[in-house]
């Protein structure tokens, strides 16, 4: 079943080398893999196939990670291994990380049209790996003091127990609004990054410190992207529900920060310094795939030329 999904040319081939080749057609193979192996499945017959299947696509993942991993390895290493120091170095990447600041965000508040507007949102639903499942596949076997904030986090994504208080379906009621019906063909492949490096984090427990700095680095900078959406929503007459998932974020996410640095980094950190380095690659990484997609965007909503004379 799997081999049906993902087989393509050259599968075998280490991910680094597929990557720098044709990144578009890797992370769209990556993407199709990792949305069935997330799938809620049932017992079948050639499940020995699956297994070889995945062996070839997590080895090629694991390459691709690695080659990520090099290109923000320096920038990592300056990270402090003492807690208060480390946290004072993660806190200040929402002014010095990796696309922080951009351009984009300011025009889709003031002047973004309403389909523009959307083509940015399909993309951020295609891009979109599920923080509350990214979040309870990392807490496993986590200390006691993370692992509970962890939960609080995860349980706050959840509508603390009321179905209509929980996130994802805040945005895809969005999304149905938009009539947006993303695929995996149609998804810029920086987006399609994103989301295959938020799930190769969080489903592979070497990379279990890079998901927490991931993670961690999204509570950190959504806060403010988050309400320029809400304003760009808002001043194309969206109306208070359609708008909640941004508006939500745009002020919760700064709780979550705050007690995400405190009572897991910090923690983490007092207790295994060296896991310093990995946390840091993990914001890193995921502040480098948001840079990228927010460079794709702005090449196809604003176009060469205006982009160029922007930057």
């Amino acid at each position: 079943m799997l081999r049906q999904i993902i087989d393509r040319p050259a599968a075998g081939e280490r991910g680094v080398t597929l990557h720098a080749a044709d990144p578009a057609a890797f992370h769209r193979r990556l993407s199709y893999f990792n949305r069935h192996r997330l799938a809620v499945a049932m017992p079948h017959d050639d499940w020995q196939d699956d297994i070889a299947q995945e062996l070839e696509m997590r080895q090629a993942e694991g390459a691709w990670i690695e080659s990520e991993r090099a290109a923000i390895a320096d920038w990592a290493a300056e990270a402090p291994t003492d807690p208060d120091g480390f946290v004072a170095w993660f806190e200040a990447l929402n002014e010095n990380g990796p696309g922080q600041g951009d351009a984009l965000f300011p025009w889709l508040a003031e002047e973004a049209r309403r389909d523009e507007i959307k083509w940015f949102i399909t993309q951020e639903v295609a891009g979109e790996a599920g923080f509350d499942d990214l979040v309870a596949m990392t807490q496993i076997k986590m200390p006691p003091r993370a692992k509970m904030e962890l939960a609080n986090n995860y349980w706050d994504e959840m509508g603390r127990g009321n179905l209509k208080g929980m996130h994802g379906p805040m945005l895809d009621a969005l999304a149905q609004t938009l009539q947006i019906r993303p695929t995996i063909e149609a998804t810029a492949w920086e987006s399609l990054a994103l989301a295959n490096t938020m799930v190769a984090f969080a489903t592979t427990r070497r990379y279990a410190y890079h998901s927490v700095g991931a993670l961690g680095v999204v509570e950190l900078t959504a806060p403010g992207r988050t309400k320029l959406v809400a304003q760009g929503l808002r001043r194309l007459g969206f109306s208070n529900k359609e708008r909640m998932y941004f508006d939500l974020h745009a002020v919760l996410d700064v709780k979550h920060s705050k007690d995400w640095n405190s009572e897991v980094l910090w923690p983490l950190v007092a207790e295994r310094p060296e896991s310093a380095r990995f946390i840091a690659e993990g914001a890193l990484m995921r502040l480098s795939c948001g840079a990228r997609c927010f460079a794709r965007y702005r090449r196809h909503l604003w176009g060469a030329p205006l982009m160029e004379a922007a930057e």
